[in-house]
């Protein structure tokens, strides 16, 4: 297998590294799993890759760390960060570190193999995109508090600064999945 075609998976979400994984192969990939930053000091310890797939959030642990690692190991590997909760720090701060494209999620493996290909970046890129709505931040930002309380509603909804009945009601409008 040439360098090239080589990737890693780095993604705590066993079911969906799978998937990727199944899908990378069936393209002509060889694919190595990991699950956490530890994981991918083993693996780095026999080998190099042509290419990595890292998700932003590995357990408890950042993986920012995880591209600076597969940066460091090897800086012509072309990382990819998929996050489910995107923002502008974790973007910027990615590419920093070595990420050569950063999608949120969903993303499913045409996005990411299109992301390879665009590593060298485009000046010609639309700067006209319709923004992100203030309802769509605010979903994100409630969701992505949800998780951090583990689906405590009154303790998500002190962090968020709104009454626990205010979260119930907008949770009932828009349910989590």
């Amino acid at each position: 297998m040439t360098p090239d075609r080589s990737l890693i998976v780095v993604e705590d979400d066993a079911g969906f590294a799978r998937t990727l994984k199944r899908s990378f192969e069936r393209r002509g990939y060889e694919v190595v799993l990991a699950a956490s930053i530890e994981e991918v000091r083993q693996v780095l310890e026999g080998r190099s890759f042509g290419h990595a797939v890292v998700d932003l959030k590995l357990g408890g642990a950042s993986g920012l760390a995880c591209v600076e690692l597969l940066h460091t190991h090897d800086p012509d590997m072309l990382i990819v960060v998929l996050t489910g909760f995107a923002s502008i720090s974790t973007a910027v701060e990615a590419i920093k570190l070595g990420a050569c494209h950063y999608l949120a999620k969903p993303s499913n493996t045409d996005d990411i193999e299109a992301a390879f290909q665009k590593a060298d970046g485009n000046a010609d890129v639309a700067l006209d995109a319709r923004p992100t709505s203030i309802k769509t931040l605010e979903w994100e930002r409630i969701h992505q508090t949800l998780i951090e309380t583990d689906f405590n509603i009154s303790e998500a909804a002190r962090r968020l600064g709104m009454h626990r009945r205010t979260l119930a009601r907008k949770l009932e409008k828009r349910p989590v999945k």
